[in-house]
């Protein structure tokens, strides 16, 4: 019985890795291959909001 729940446990964890993985892989792929001229648009407008923000936390 323990055999099994080890087992199993193992396939779980396998499946949910490779699939986590496999989306990740295929999101970049797929952003690089059909982003166009949009490939960085969640990226710049996060910019555009962002900037004249004062810096916080460490030393200058």
């Amino acid at each position: 019985m323990g055999a099994f729940a080890f087992d199993f446990v193992l396939l779980a964890i396998l499946i949910i890795g490779i699939t986590a993985l496999m989306g990740a892989i295929l999101n970049g792929i797929g952003e690089n291959i059909f982003g166009g001229k949009q490939k960085n648009k969640f990226f710049d407008r996060s910019a555009r909001t962002q900037a004249g923000w004062k810096q916080v936390g460490g030393r200058k």
